[in-house]
């Protein structure tokens, strides 16, 4: 079968990797084209564009490159018009994805699938409606996403969660002792506090400084910056220079594989800090921490921030945003985590709750295996 994949960011590119990896193990006569990274690409198929094309984010950039995004929309709807693949896969990015699946339902007969649902239970939960008309099949990597979706009426699939993946397969692959890695990466033997501040440049600008400030009072440890991928060492070095940070390119899992706490701008990183049991606190400052504020109590849909939390459905670890975000409470927070034995214990424990409700490895496998036995029972 032929099949269309849409990402619009590396994490998309990533997931979507491994579903075409395992599409390929159920159907040998896949055939792949897509807008994509490089992950996609080595799975094989046709790369039409590169997501790096697509991303814009915020609203100031979103306007000064509509004529691209909208000749990036033009350019992908003839494209699978003439294609004309069995399935059109989307991964999440809903501002392009959904618009896609609005041509697609409306001016073809292509299925349509979406793959790592929007986040509309958060906020835009008009969106919904788009998604009920124009996708035909959602399967979903959040278990609360299951109850939202059902309340409203509308069915989905959850196939578990890709990052359970990648920490197991990283485990099983890396076994690795503390020893080896601080000598690897020039290290003391002190215990490590893990800095993930984000991924995108804004992140890294509103939170590290206030991270590096709060966490340098513990002289008794050492600090290690995880370097994100796509930002260079000179763009990290005007924050952290004059400090003793020690900062690493591309060994995130191996970072937080040895750490005894960690602050962690929020997202999927969150989520990896769980799977390799570190306690954390969870960092996300904003410029206009009172206004987001407001927002937050008034616009959001959920009481909770961070993956973590939201598994849960409660709080297992301390989320600081906008206005609460300040250095004195990340300090004080760190502290409980690193020194406090009953409260480290009842975060892990916490953390095996969330283990529990995600359920074991194989998204992937679970989602091309669903999709591939609805396309044939549909054809």
């Amino acid at each position: 079968m032929k099949y269309y994949l849409i990402v619009g960011e590396a994490s998309g590119d990533l997931h979507a990797s491994n579903l075409m990896r395992e599409l390929k193990k159920e159907d040998p006569e896949a055939e792949f084209r897509f807008f994509g990274g490089d992950l996609m690409e080595s799975q094989g198929g046709t790369r039409v564009k590169h997501y790096k094309e697509l991303a814009y984010m915020g609203f100031v950039p979103v306007l000064l490159h509509l004529g691209t995004i909208f000749a990036n929309m033009k350019r992908c709807k003839e494209d699978i018009a003439l294609y004309a693949p069995h399935v059109v896969i989307l991964v999440d990015y809903p501002g392009f994805n959904l618009s896609i699946a609005k041509f697609v339902k409306t001016q073809t007969r292509i299925p349509v699938y979406y793959y790592i649902s929007p986040k509309i239970w958060a906020w835009k939960e008009y969106r919904i409606k788009d998604i009920k008309r124009y996708v035909d099949e959602l399967f979903s990597i959040l278990p609360f996403e299951v109850e939202f979706f059902h309340g409203h009426q509308y069915p989905i699939h959850y196939v578990g969660n890709p990052t359970v993946d990648a920490v197991e397969a990283f485990r099983m692959n890396h076994p690795e002792d503390f020893t080896t890695f601080i000598l690897s990466n020039g290290l003391t033997t002190q215990p490590i506090i893990a800095l993930l501040a984000g991924s995108r440049k804004q992140e890294i600008k509103d939170n590290l400084p206030d991270m590096l400030q709060a966490a340098s009072t513990f002289t008794d440890a050492q600090l290690v910056l995880a370097g994100a991928p796509g930002i260079s060492p000179e763009y990290y070095e005007k924050y952290i220079q004059g400090t003793k940070v020690k900062i690493i390119f591309d060994q995130t899992y191996r970072l937080l594989q040895q750490a005894s706490a960690a602050l962690v701008t929020s997202g999927t990183a969150t989520l990896e800090t769980v799977l390799f049991r570190v306690p954390q606190v969870v960092c996300y400052h904003t410029p206009i921490g009172k206004i987001i504020a407001f927002l937050r109590r008034h616009i959001l849909k959920v009481k909770f921030i961070s993956l973590v939390n939201l598994i849960a459905g409660k709080e297992i670890v301390q989320e600081l945003v906008a206005d609460t975000m300040t250095v004195e409470n990340v300090r004080n927070e760190l502290k409980v985590i690193l020194y406090n034995k009953i409260k480290r214990q009842q975060m892990l424990d916490g953390y095996d709750r969330i283990i529990q409700i995600l359920g074991p490895a194989g998204a992937s496998e679970k989602a091309a295996k669903q999709m591939i036995k609805l396309l044939r029972t549909t054809k």
